[in-house]
Formats: C-alpha cells, sequence, structure tokens
C-alpha cells in the first residue's frame, strides 16, 4: 500500500517482538483505528482521529504504524482471519452437518465484524494492492473448502462431476454475497430462513445427503 507523507524516524517493529506494554499500547491503537474507521470511514480518517481515540501521541502512533494504510492493513488482516480462518470443533460430523456448521461460524464472524467488512470491500475497489490481499483471503478459503469437496467426493458424499474448485467458488460467492446484502445494505430478511435457505442450497448443490445431519 502506498505510505502517508508523514516522516517516520524508523521502521515499527514487528509485533511478535514487543514487550506486554508495547502490545497492549498497540492493540489500543488498533481498536481506536477500527472505531474511527467505522464512525467516518476509510477515505475521510486521519491519523490525528485515531490517535486522538487512543489518547497517545503522534509520536507514539509511528512507533507502531508506518501510515493509516498500514495500520487498516492490519486490522484487515485480522478480520480476514476471523471470518474466515472457523472450522467446527466436532471432528465427527457427517460432511452435511459439518457445512451448516461453518456457514453457521462464518455468519456470526461476519455479523460481528459487518462495519469493518464494508468498509473492507470498498477499499478492495479501488485499492490495488489491498484487492490483492482481499483476494489472497479469499483464494485461502476456496482451497480449504474445495479439499473437503475432493474428500467428500472420494468417500462417495458428493457426486464426482462436480469440480471442487469451482463449486467451492460457487458457494463462497452465494453466501458471502447474500450475507452482504443483508449484513451491510440492509437488505430486509428472517434471520432462521435466510440462513436455513443459504444450508440448503449448499447441501443441494453438493447432493449431500441431509438425513445425516
Amino acid at each position: 500500500m502506498s505510505k502517508s507523507s508523514a516522516s517516520t524516524p524508523s521502521v515499527p517493529p514487528p509485533a511478535d517482538t514487543l514487550t506486554a506494554r508495547g502490545r497492549k499500547t498497540r492493540d489500543g491503537l488498533l481498536d481506536a483505528a477500527r472505531k474511527v474507521f467505522e464512525e467516518v470511514g476509510f477515505l475521510d480518517t486521519r491519523v490525528e482521529q485515531i490517535v486522538q481515540e487512543a489518547s497517545v501521541s503522534y509520536g507514539t502512533f509511528y512507533r507502531y504504524f508506518e501510515s493509516k494504510d498500514d495500520v487498516f492493513q492490519e486490522l484487515s488482516i485480522r478480520l480476514f482471519e476471523d471470518v474466515h480462518r472457523r472450522e467446527p470443533l466436532d471432528s465427527d460430523l457427517s460432511p452435511a452437518a459439518r457445512l451448516i456448521a461453518t456457514n453457521r461460524l462464518y455468519y456470526q464472524a461476519y455479523r460481528r465484524n459487518a462495519k469493518l467488512m464494508a468498509i473492507v470491500e470498498q477499499v478492495a475497489t479501488f485499492n490495488a494492492e489491498f484487492r490483492a490481499l482481499r483476494h489472497e483471503h479469499r483464494r485461502q478459503l476456496i482451497e480449504r473448502t474445495s479439499r473437503a469437496i475432493a474428500r467428500w467426493q472420494d468417500q462417495g458424499h458428493v457426486r464426482e462431476s462436480l469440480d471442487p474448485v469451482m463449486a467451492a467458488r460457487a458457494m463462497s460467492a452465494m453466501v458471502d454475497h447474500t450475507l452482504y446484502l443483508w449484513l451491510v445494505q440492509g437488505d430486509e430478511a428472517d434471520e432462521e430462513i435466510l440462513l436455513d435457505t443459504l444450508d440448503q442450497m449448499c447441501i443441494g448443490a453438493l447432493g449431500l445427503d441431509v438425513a445425516s445431519t
């Protein structure tokens, strides 16, 4: 990402090298930045607003982050990890039950992060570097889903005619865009009916055995 024109005395140290106090300060800056981004949006956010929200000096901000873009990138990575890297704890679930559980975990994480997700999607439309980051995390999600579909094909749960990668892409796009329209754009929908419909459509697309749920 392009950096702010403000000069920095040095490159901020990696987060994993900070002291406990340093991590606390850095996390406080991230919390403050997220609040400001969600209140005024990416384009209107200024470092001045972030430091005021965090009650720290400019020098403290630049000790941990190089720019507004830098702190937004860190928030976005944390968001992607929260939303995309979730698996049901029960390893004995049937494929259909596992798919439903995964969908619900994704929905819960999306709802928690809906405000920031809206900004993330906006920034990805005009920032090429950030768009590449967004695509990489989406690629990781699709790769995990396609591996599960391929495994279920080997086990005889999913018809062999489906291409695992294309099926994963289509299902991911359907779920992601539906939640975006509902939780970000404000489309009206009954929560349980919407989520149950998404589950049924995913299960039906793969031809999974609903009775096994």
